[in-house]
């Protein structure tokens, strides 16, 4: 059962990471694709018209196979853990029964209109169908969070010979957790379209496309990415401290504390040890810790110790954690410097091209970090202080369930790798497509400097500073 437990474990993680790659695209994607059609439709400009419809096409690749690995998702409540509907389901049924009903019924019906009316309605019904799309995907994230923030922070229900039943639907949607982890995934998904925009229009860039289009959203997804980094700092240190309130066992693994204990530090480094209960090669911060969650220094933080056999695995919360922040401060310094570059010489250097086209998917790597740090610092809970995860688990053999996870790993290496080889081909043919617009040729080579006007500027200086 151990075997059959473990497995299924990997395979519900291996499913929610692939399909978390697409959400935290498209739930922000949208509201780029409105605001660039909102500006054609009010200066007429080609230049937004060509960008909507490049970025339309990736929306549209991108939202097929989020649609594709979500069905496989309601799958494995049936198949892998049959006892979490058997508990939960009065709750979980009807929220995922809202999601479909108001959100993807509208993307859905929609879509067709915003993909294929763009000729054949008014630019108004065409710019209100993008419009209801964008609300569409933003409502998919709402109900699948509440569900989620729920199963960490139950409210709103009594248990009936150990199921759960709702008694007041308002607190089961707002549980304590669910605005913090709403807003937090919400810009999430901004930086993570944001850095997505600005890597792909640094590929056609470095490419030598020269239309005005692609360096436009590469300074759109630069500007919204250096207004998300500081903001999504904000919103995490709100809900760290709502998980200190609520999940003290999560944030105890996340700083690696392992006894209760006064002015904690801020640990850097270090390697968790279970056995020993303590962390080995610490490098920290004295206080900060503390100081940070508690706004005191010497702010007492619950050790994992007191929480006896109810406490998450330790080690891949707190490198989950530290990913996270990591990438996260990473997105801070290119966004700012990309910034600062065009600022002052309206240029970006070549460097700092390949550079932004490196963090195309920088947004998946903080999200999925992001992502585990939650759900992982959840465990030994499915459903904190209703079900464990070993009680939901299938019956079925471990045999089985590795077969099918065998199966499901081999199709998603070669979804992903077709979905990014079809990005390439996208951008590429982009870079092809001749339009009806004049630009100074773009040269090659590590000593150009490209003005974000499409034009550029050779000079040795400029392969090194802005």
């Amino acid at each position: 059962m151990l075997e059959t437990l473990m497995l299924s474990r990997i395979q519900f993680a291996a499913n929610i990471s692939f399909h978390i790659l697409f959400p935290a695209i498209n739930i922000a994607m949208c509201w780029f694709l409105l605001y660039f059609k909102v500006r054609y439709d009010a200066s007429g400009n080609p230049l937004w018209m060509r960008a909507y419809r490049f970025w339309v096409k990736v929306f549209a690749l991108t939202f097929a196979l989020g649609v594709v690995t979500g069905i496989t998702m309601s799958f494995q409540f049936g198949t892998n853990w049959p006892g979490y509907m058997e508990t939960v389901g009065n709750i979980a049924g009807p929220l995922l029964g809202y999601e479909v009903l108001t959100a993807f019924f509208l993307e859905a019906t929609f879509l067709g209109v915003m993909l294929f009316g763009i000729n054949r309605v008014p630019p108004k019904v065409h710019t209100f169908a993008t419009l209801l799309v964008a609300i569409g995907t933003t409502l998919s994230a709402f109900w699948i969070l509440a569900l989620d923030s729920w199963m960490h922070t139950p409210a709103g229900y009594e248990l009936r010979d150990g199921v759960a039943f709702a008694t007041d639907w308002w607190a089961i949607i707002f549980n304590p957790s669910f605005p913090y982890r709403l807003v937090h995934m919400l810009v999430a998904s901004g930086l993570t379209s944001a850095f997505f925009i600005a890597g792909i229009s640094a590929y056609r860039i470095r490419k030598g496309d020269t239309k005005k289009a692609p360096y436009k959203t590469l300074k759109i997804g630069l500007i919204v990415a250096a207004l998300l980094a500081p903001l999504q700092a904000f919103v995490g240190d709100l809900h760290g401290l709502n998980t200190l309130e609520h999940q003290p066992q999560k944030i105890a693994a996340m700083e690696g504390v392992w006894h209760t204990e006064e002015g904690a530090p801020l640990l850097l480094f270090a390697i968790p040890d279970e056995t020993e209960q303590r962390n080995h090669w610490e490098l920290g911060i004295p206080k900060l810790a503390s100081l940070i969650l508690t706004h005191k220094l010497n702010g007492e933080i619950q050790g994992i110790t007191d929480f006896g056999e109810d406490h998450p695995p330790v080690g891949p919360v707190f490198w989950s954690f530290r990913l996270m922040v990591a990438v996260g401060i990473l997105m801070m310094a290119a966004s700012w410097f990309g910034l600062y570059c065009l600022h002052r010489k309206n240029s970006l250097p070549f460097w700092m091209l390949k550079a932004l086209e490196i963090m195309t998917f920088s947004g998946w790597v903080a999200t999925l970090a992001g992502w585990y740090v939650t759900e992982v610092g959840r465990q030994p809970w499915l459903v904190t202080g209703i079900l464990r995860t070993a009680d939901a688990v299938t019956p079925v053999a471990a045999g089985s369930v590795g077969l099918s996870l065998s199966l499901y790993l081999l199709l998603y290496a070669f979804l992903l790798s077709a979905y990014i080889h079809t990005l390439r081909v996208i951008a590429r043919k982009a870079v092809q497509i001749e339009e009806f617009e004049t630009s100074e040729p773009t040269a090659t080579g590590s000593l150009m400097n490209v003005g974000i006007d499409g034009t550029t500027n050779h000079s040795v200086k400029g392969a090194s500073s802005c």
